[in-house]
């Protein structure tokens, strides 16, 4: 706990940016604390950090007093004038002291308090990398993968963090040393440290890696309106253009797809529909149900956003969609209650409300 010590200090100053002065200041106040805890706490006592020596002192501390009642905290004036005729009540007269188990304390108190320091400078630094970086995508390294959960574990950068399983495209297989991008939900500041929720699900990953393939999305000609995504399985996005004489659809597709395709491979061959968006909700509707061909769109009276699609018989499957995803999808797009009819079921129900009137 000297020259080592200090020198410690200088390159903890270099390497992780923390203050070796607010450094010394911790190491003080733990060394106070550790040795006040060791001698019972009897004592009033001042550490001294002196890095120009490097050297590391003890003091006792007397308040000078004219008649002493407490001999662990007080000295007389007649015998602090001892060492000095300077001394006067009310002044503090200091004996260095040199306890045998305070090297012990000291080293072992100042190795705890630079590790935390260490810690806490890293944990800050990381704070302020990531909140600059919330809802943006970083590439990752797969360095473990739980067998028993299925959590990831993933190196960006020179940080380690979780990926967890629900936050992984469903069916999707990673491995170590797999190659991916990664998605920043959210910063939580917690007791034991800043913790970074990662995902590959949210629909904000497909957007980035869209301005990331796509020139016109990067430099805004080409506007993302809206994300619909079920992860692993399908996506629906809503695009538009500053630019009329950009091709919003065409742009992100691509060259013969190349576009589309280099994201739905980073998706694990998640299908994309890429669909024309409108401020006609009749209109917008319409091609979010693609690749069904829609006959009309009629807004209902059940309420602002509920709105009854027509097709034809042979296209009410293709509208729905396996599972009703299609629909599902083209609803979330929209943000609108889709009730889709064929032209059979409607003529059904008309025929009933005629027989009922």
């Amino acid at each position: 706990m000297n020259k080592e010590f200090f020198e410690a200090l200088d390159l903890l100053e270099k390497e992780k940016g923390i203050s070796a002065a607010y450094m010394m200041e911790k190491v003080e106040a733990a060394l106070l604390s550790a040795y006040r805890r060791d001698s019972g706490g009897q004592e009033n006592v001042r550490v001294k950090l002196d890095p120009v020596k490097k050297e590391v002192r003890l003091y006792r501390r007397l308040d000078v007093v004219e008649t002493v009642e407490d001999e662990n905290t007080q000295i007389s004036l007649e015998d602090a004038m001892m060492k000095s005729k300077r001394y006067k009540v009310g002044d503090v007269y200091e004996i260095e002291l040199k306890p045998k188990n305070f090297g012990r304390i000291s080293a072992q108190t100042g190795k705890q308090v630079i590790i935390q320091g260490i810690r806490e400078a890293e944990r800050g630094m990381m704070i302020k990398e990531y909140d600059e970086k919330k809802e943006e995508i970083v590439s990752a390294i797969v360095t473990r993968v739980d067998p028993t959960t299925g959590n990831a574990t993933l190196e960006i950068g020179k940080n380690e963090m979780a990926l967890y399983k629900h936050e992984q495209i469903a069916d999707e297989n990673l491995q170590v040393g797999d190659r991916i991008k990664v998605f920043i939900t959210e910063i939580r500041r917690e007791s034991r440290g800043p913790s970074i929720v990662l995902s590959r699900v949210h629909p904000g990953l497909v957007t980035r890696l869209f301005e990331l393939e796509v020139p016109e999305v990067k430099d805004g000609t080409v506007v993302i309106n809206a994300v619909a995504r079920e992860a692993g399985s399908r996506t629906k996005i809503a695009v538009s253009s500053t630019n009329p004489e950009v091709d919003p659809i065409g742009s992100c597709i691509g060259p013969k797809g190349a576009r589309k395709n280099a994201i739905s491979a980073e998706l694990v061959g998640e299908k994309i529909d890429i669909i024309k968006y409108s401020e006609d909700p009749a209109e917008f509707i319409s091609a979010a149900l693609a690749p069904a061909t829609v006959l009309s769109v009629v807004k209902t009276a059940d309420g602002d956003n509920s709105y009854r699609v027509l097709v034809s018989d042979d296209q009410l499957s293709l509208a729905i969609g396996r599972k009703g995803q299609n629909a599902r999808l083209a609803a979330k797009l929209t943000g609108c209650k889709i009730d889709i009819k064929s032209n059979r079921a409607t003529e059904a129900e008309l025929a009933d409300e005629a027989e009922e009137a």
